[in-house]
């Protein structure tokens, strides 16, 4: 019988654009994009920055020392009420350490953060042909089917 290792999840801040670096890595597998998220990576001025930003969540799942896995989101603020809204855009697990409740554990923690922050609700996006993610967000919360326009802007 295999024996699972416990995983932690932790909120980067900044000094941990390091841990970032290592993120992006994993994303860049998971989501097959390793140009995206390997070849073009922002210093670390700019990392920390972000990290500094209270409206951007990054939370990374630990096993030890080693990230194996992650979540961004985005506190954005809404007009036509005073509240906000958490999209969270990154979310993925290396390959490995897949279907041990990481993800789940990522985004039931960026919901208590979410909840601190007063926000009114999440969302999250994803693929048609990405049946794994859909059964996990439909296990928690509600569909809604719509289009996604990517616009240049040049």
């Amino acid at each position: 019988m295999t024996q699972l290792i416990p995983f932690t999840i932790r909120r980067l801040a900044s000094g941990d654009s390091d841990m970032v670096r290592d993120l992006l890595v994993v994303f860049g597998h998971a989501f097959e994009d390793e140009p995206t998220y390997a070849h073009a990576q922002p210093d670390r001025q700019y990392l920390e920055k972000l990290l500094g930003n209270e409206t951007v969540i990054v939370l990374a799942a630990m096993q030890g020392a080693e990230v194996v896995g992650g979540l961004v989101a985005y506190e954005l603020e809404k007009l036509e009420q005073q509240r906000s809204e958490i999209y969270i855009y990154d979310l993925a697990v290396a390959k490995p350490h897949r279907r041990r409740g990481i993800a789940t554990g990522l985004i039931e923690q960026v919901r208590i953060i979410a909840a601190e922050r007063g926000a009114h609700v999440m969302f999250i996006q994803a693929d048609l042909e990405d049946d794994p993610a859909i059964q996990l967000y439909t296990k928690l919360g509600l569909r809604e089917d719509v289009l996604h326009f990517d616009i240049a802007v040049t």
